[in-house]
Formats: C-alpha cells, sequence, structure tokens
C-alpha cells in the first residue's frame, strides 16, 4: 500500500503490527522514519531490536525508538543500552493514560498535562520539525 502512494510531500503515519514482519514486506526505502516503540522489558527489548535491525536493513529512514512506559532510571538505562546510537525518546509509566484507556478517552482529551501526554507531543514536534 505504501508503495502505491505517490511521491509527493504529504506524511503518513501507519501503525503497524508488533514484530517484524510488516517491515519486512516493505519496499526498501519507502518510508523516512520507523518508529520503534519499546517497553524496558527482555521479551520487548527483543523485539525492538529485531524490528530496528530489519529497518536498518531495508533502508527504512531514520529509527527512532520510543521507550514506553518507564518508570526509573533502571528502565531508562536498559533501554538506552540496547539501542546505542539510536534516537530514544523516553515516555513515562503514567496512570492517566490506563485511566483514559479504561474511560474511552484519548489521553490528551483526559488529561492533557499528564507527563506521557507532554512527551508523545514533545516526540510529534520532533519528527514534525526534522525534514
Amino acid at each position: 500500500m505504501l508503495g502505491s502512494v505517490a511521491d509527493e510531500d504529504i506524511t503518513i503515519v501507519a501503525d503497524l503490527e508488533a514484530g517484524i514482519g510488516t517491515l519486512t514486506r516493505l519496499d526498501e526505502s519507502v518510508v523516512d522514519t520507523t518508529i520503534v516503540v519499546v517497553e524496558p522489558t527482555p521479551r520487548s527489548v527483543d523485539v525492538a531490536k529485531r524490528a530496528a535491525a530489519v529497518a536498518e536493513e531495508r533502508n527504512q529512514g531514520r529509527i527512532v525508538v520510543v521507550a514506553n512506559k518507564i518508570e526509573d532510571d533502571d528502565d531508562r538505562a536498559r533501554v538506552e543500552a540496547a539501542f546505542p546510537g539510536h534516537d530514544v525518546v523516553l515516555v513515562p509509566a503514567d496512570l492517566a493514560i490506563d485511566q483514559a484507556d479504561r474511560l474511552g478517552l484519548s489521553p490528551v482529551d483526559h488529561r492533557r498535562g499528564c507527563p506521557a501526554v507532554v512527551a508523545l507531543e514533545a516526540l510529534a514536534d520532533r519528527l514534525i520539525s526534522v525534514p
């Protein structure tokens, strides 16, 4: 599907299934940025490392690692150590996100100033500002 989009000045954001399957089916160089979301657990780090490696091998643009549900310095260090040389963005664990999910609300609508939403808004700004 991405390969059929006209090569114009447009932005497409796709939320792909977890793992590496979709990345292996994309043509090389069809995306500008690959965002790899990881939680600070061994299993998640392992899958995310494989996804980042596939994105690198297939020239899928710059790779941004979003470390989600970071609770402390140990979580931060674990993720940063697993992705040396990559742009790692930290999103703190935040009960407001769970509350919004339970209420069926967007976290931005539920509690705009909560730490996780602030981190995600900063990520969006970073992605938009990089050509």
